[in-house]
């Protein structure tokens, strides 16, 4: 495995001639044999179909980290997909994200085979109380060194929502209100609950400061959390957020929420799109320009050659699931595609499902009225970008030049996809000064992936950090009565 630059050709610039920044670097994954691009766990050299063995996912995770990738990104549903050709079977044929696991546990598990890289996963709104999610992010957060972060969903999925007690879908714009309480309930538990200098540890006083842990009193729509917070505040103390909305409603969320936001993009006009308007909305809430990342998720196929990209390509097809794409994207969306055929245009549709999704989808077909067939080769090929390294550097700094701070790697084989890539693309984004070569001095996730521009916690213009210092009304201290009292 290569995962040092190699010398860079005589047509590549200097890194400090070309000015560009690193991208970030992001491995796309989730604990299921069939995630986005289905069809790959039957490649004959790939593990997916072994993803319930540990050592798949601790061996990928150690290579990554050795490569020098930022985050691990878990994916994750609570649910089914909504119905394709009439029911679910087609799903768990295919093994369309059933069976699928935790992945918590799994990032937990990485946590221990792992010192530098970042470990995300994905926890709807719908799962876990906050309470509970906010303890079992510090947790991680503590066991890892500061590495955890949360990708906010909110669950498309009607199935997801009926699974935890509702009865179907709430509406679009209902179910980003519902993340506005959520989010802030867990702000108030992992700032304002304790000070970060609470813990004394004094083996001659005190092990922690009465006056400055609190209980947080919230009454809200949804929720009543009297707290305390019980974990101690982790390295990151708010983790690092993720949020991978991309509707009007969806930006708005991330605007004034996410530090990372993830796009399925299908082509860089798309990118420069969504990042101006997310930019606008940046301001509009208070927050520094470009505090938001922009992350695009985009299947690579490198190889040595033009040839043996063409074989690759031809590979690709030939083991490629389309009916296991129109199945993700027309669950995602609320729509059942099954039984359609590939040409049959999909008109106005109107949907309480992932709106930034079909939005996309729309606005990658000349004249925005796709097929059934659009839908699989917008996943397929408008996602994907194949070349040689050099190619592929190429293509990779226009996505840069629209906006795009970093990339969400998408896997067709597991760990296929990634070593390719690692051995094949990666020397050439590390000649070229877009990728790094060590994880610099930062010793959390958050200082590492801003190449420690900013602190281990949160800025000071994000909306969690209005909590610090806040309940001390509440604290321990106040509740203490005298001897006399007692």
């Amino acid at each position: 495995m290569t995962t040092q630059p190699e010398a860079a050709s005589s047509s590549i610039d200097a890194p400090a001639q070309r000015g560009r920044k690193r991208l970030l670097l992001s491995a796309f994954l989730m604990n299921t044999p069939g995630h986005i691009l289905g069809g790959g766990w039957r490649h004959p050299d790939g593990r997916a179909a072994q993803f319930n063995d540990l050592s798949v996912w601790t061996d990928l995770a150690k290579r990554l980290e050795a490569a020098k990738f930022d985050s691990i990104f878990l994916a994750d549903v609570v649910g089914l997909y909504g119905e394709h050709e009439g029911g679910w079977a087609s799903h768990v044929r295919r093994g369309l994200q059933i069976p699928s696991n935790d992945p918590l546990v799994l990032a937990s598990a990485l946590a221990a085979v792992t010192d530098k890289i970042g470990l995300a996963f994905t926890s709807s709104i719908i799962q876990a109380h906050p309470y509970q999610l906010a303890r079992q992010l510090s947790t991680l957060d503590h066991l890892s060194g500061g590495r955890a972060a949360w990708n906010i969903v909110t669950s498309v999925l009607p199935n997801a929502h009926r699974n935890f007690g509702a009865v179907g879908l709430p509406e679009h714009d209902d179910r980003y209100e519902w993340a506005e309480e959520y989010v802030d309930v867990a702000y108030r538990l992992w700032e304002g609950s304790w000070d970060r200098d609470a813990l004394q540890a004094d083996p001659a006083g005190d092990f922690a400061d009465p006056a400055k842990v609190s209980k947080i009193h919230y009454q809200g729509q949804r929720y009543n959390v009297e707290g305390p917070h019980l974990p101690t505040p982790s390295p990151q103390g708010t983790p690092y957020l993720f949020q991978a909305g991309s509707s009007d409603r969806g930006r708005r969320f991330a605007a004034t929420h996410a530090e990372s936001t993830f796009l399925f993009a299908p082509s860089p006009q798309y990118v420069a799109d969504q990042v101006a308007k997310l930019r606008s909305l940046e301001a509009s809430v208070g927050r520094a320009p470009g505090s938001v990342k922009v992350f695009a998720g985009l299947h690579v196929v490198v190889g040595s050659t033009e040839a043996e990209v063409a074989r690759k390509l031809s590979e690709f097809d030939e083991y490629l699931d389309l009916d296991h794409m129109i199945a993700h994207i027309g669950g995602g969306i609320g729509v059942d595609l099954g039984g359609l055929p590939h040409d049959a245009t999909l008109g106005d549709l109107d949907t309480e499902g992932a709106r930034g999704v079909l939005e996309a989808l729309f606005a990658s077909v000349p004249g925005k009225n796709p097929t059934v067939g659009d839908v699989a080769r917008y996943r397929a090929r408008n996602q994907l970008v194949a070349g040689t390294p050099s190619q592929v550097a190429d293509e990779l700094e226009r996505w840069q030049d629209a906006g795009m701070d970093g990339l969400n790697l998408i896997n067709f084989t597991l760990p296929g996809t990634y070593v390719d890539f690692i051995e094949g693309a990666l020397p050439e984004l590390q000649a070229r000064g877009l990728a790094q070569t060590s994880y610099g001095t930062g010793a959390t996730l958050r200082e590492r992936v801003s190449d420690g521009a900013s602190g281990p916690t949160i800025a000071t213009d994000h909306p969690a950090a209005q909590y610090r210092g806040a309940f001390h009304e509440f604290s321990a201290a106040a509740t203490e009565k005298s001897p006399l009292q007692v």
